[in-house]
């Protein structure tokens, strides 16, 4: 976990001027020497896009929120990857059958009505099945 003094350090190496914000030209040199070419543009884009106060530039809670942000399309990602595992015929959904095979890969045995009971804990629809969006409840 990233804590507030890190995101400082970036801040701060972001903020050339040290003017406590950081503008869309500043964001392109700095990134653009980290990732490669970082066009102008893409920086104005990424600045509007986070700026809270409206003035065209980011404060230190505006990086934050973009780190945090980062932080979550990466979990989002992970699960993604983790419900694909589960859903073995890759038709959207964990069935009873799917768990079960899971589990068993995992070193777990369960018969297919404790794979049920399991499902239905979080089958928040009632389908029988699990969706993406319950396996993401089921995973909180």
């Amino acid at each position: 976990m990233v804590n507030a003094r890190e995101f400082e350090v970036v801040f701060r190496h972001l903020d050339e001027n040290g003017d406590g914000k950081v503008s869309p030209s500043e964001l392109s040199r700095r990134l653009g020497l980290i990732a490669g070419e970082f066009l102008v543009k893409e920086a104005e884009l990424a600045v509007e896009s986070l700026d809270s106060d409206g003035d065209g530039l980011l404060g230190l809670e505006d990086l934050v929120r973009l780190m945090e942000a980062g932080g979550e399309e990466e979990k989002l990602h992970d699960l993604r990857e983790a419900f694909r595992l589960y859903d073995i015929d890759n038709c959207g959904f964990i069935r009873a059958k799917d768990l079960k095979t899971m589990l068993g890969r995992l070193g777990e045995s369960r018969s297919i009505d404790e794979c049920e009971v399991m499902i239905n804990k979080f089958d928040l629809n009632g389908d029988g099945v699990l969706s993406f969006e319950e396996f993401m409840v089921m995973m909180e």
